[in-house]
């Protein structure tokens, strides 16, 4: 049977099961299913642990893509994700293999999943604008509202790293903002079935509250703590991973470590009711109650055309 041209994307909110059932059905139907994670924190190195990346003895049972891709001192953008992920996908494929996309980043799922056209990047506009912003970010907002007031909407005036975003992207580009990734609420037709792993509030909070303990004692503090002596640093978009910054702000001697260690599992509560919320927008999401069930529907899509990827 030849899987080539085949994909399935398996989605969820933080500590649902998604990533334990991709492994095994990438397993049990190894080599010719690959996995794609597709994840904003996992192609940082480094950030093993707090981002439930696939472990060593893992990798060496399935074959993974977009892990341990840049260093945690770099920024690394949506645009450069998609890039990266079409090319591992053309690499699987013509290997006549599968691919498996997993992850709960639900912007960067789009983009691979519905092949979104992208913004571009406009680095000299971008420093223009972070110097204004710092002078007066009201001002900025009010041109925002002038030139996409559909950008603007969606918007808090304080929130300037958003808001000199869509402003590069107006002045660089010559477009509205909000004109690309057209339809981001809207859902068209399906390019790749899509499996969620359905969870409820309480079994999430329980399941986030006994992972985060495993973590800590598998050394995520001590992991922190590397990050932090970096010597480059940590780049903006790293630095945001929940779990990571919570307990960086104890390594800073800012917080004790209980008071960061709270702060980390209401940030991946809150996380979490957002996967839940964007997932649950989208009618094409078939969902599963178990992790048996699961397995047991992905392989069958893998198995019938079911899951050939429409252009």
């Amino acid at each position: 049977m030849s899987f080539k041209r085949k994909a399935v994307a398996v989605v969820g909110a933080t500590a649902s099961g998604k990533s334990a059932v991709v492994h095994q059905v990438a397993r049990m139907l190894s080599p010719n299913v690959e996995v794609i994670c597709v994840d904003a924190m996992t192609v940082y190195r480094g950030m093993d642990i707090g981002t439930a990346k696939p472990t060593p003895e893992e990798q060496a049972e399935v074959r993974y893509h977009l892990i341990d891709v840049v260093d945690p001192s770099e920024e690394f953008t949506v645009a450069e994700f998609q890039k990266r992920a079409r090319e591992a996908t053309d690499e699987i494929w013509n290997r006549g293999h599968a691919v498996l996309y997993v992850g709960g980043t639900g912007l960067y799922g789009r983009a691979v999943i519905d092949d979104f056209e992208l913004p571009g990047q406009f680095p000299e506009v971008r420093t223009e604008l972070e110097e204004e912003a710092v002078q007066n970010l009201p001002k900025l907002f009010e041109e925002l509202r002038g030139q996409d007031p559909t950008a603007a909407s969606k918007m808090e005036v304080t929130n300037a790293r958003r808001i000199v975003r869509a402003l590069e992207v107006v002045r660089g580009s010559g477009r509205p903002f909000s004109s690309f990734g057209e339809g981001m609420m809207e859902y068209g037709t399906s390019r790749v079935h899509q499996i969620g792993m359905f969870s409820d509030g309480p079994s999430s909070q329980a399941s986030i509250a006994i992972r985060f303990d495993q973590w800590l004692a598998g050394g995520l503090l001590d992991e922190v703590r590397a990050l932090a002596a970096h010597p480059a640093g940590l780049s903006r978009t790293a630095r945001q991973a929940v779990g990571y910054k919570e307990l960086l702000a104890h390594v800073q001697g800012e917080k004790p470590l209980a008071e960061c260690v709270q702060d980390a599992l209401d940030h991946s509560r809150q996380l979490a009711r957002r996967q839940r919320a964007w997932f649950r927008r989208d009618p094409r999401i078939e969902w599963v109650n178990s992790h048996g069930g699961a397995v047991e529907r992905i392989i069958e899509l893998l198995q019938s055309d079911l899951s050939i990827v429409r252009d």
